[in-house]
């Protein structure tokens, strides 16, 4: 299954070709001239364009998500880290997800590990 994802302005570009080269499709905040935008207005793009989000903020966006009676999925690498262990630990989110349906769906993956954990719904 292809997952059409939104990497967050928090995370560095070079993940979309990583998103790439596992079969999605991805667009990047900042390619999108949305960087800068309030979180709401991002959700709103989320939800318009059925994208499952990339991001680091992870506080702020499983609130807005949880909010959704239906989203695309959310995976949140934690904490702010270098761009290549951001490669690192997304390359694990993407290998983790395979080729899974993500709806309703966060995939969390912290800096301290490799493992990345599945929850059936934002917040739980």
């Amino acid at each position: 299954m292809t997952v059409k994802l939104l990497i967050d302005e928090c995370l560095h570009t070079s993940l979309l070709d990583l998103a790439h080269a596992a079969g999605h499709v991805a667009d990047h905040v900042n390619y999108l001239g949305l960087g800068g935008s309030k979180d709401w207005q991002l959700i709103a793009t989320i939800r318009a364009q059925d994208y499952a989000f990339v991001t680091n903020n992870r506080a702020d966006f499983l609130a807005l998500h949880g909010q959704e009676p239906l989203h695309a999925g959310v995976i949140i690498i934690v904490p702010s880290v270098t761009p290549s262990r951001q490669r690192e630990l997304f390359s694990a989110a993407l290998k983790h997800i395979g080729a899974r349906d993500l709806t309703n769906t966060v995939v969390e993956g912290l800096e301290r590990r490799e493992s990345f954990r599945r929850t059936g719904a934002c917040g739980t």
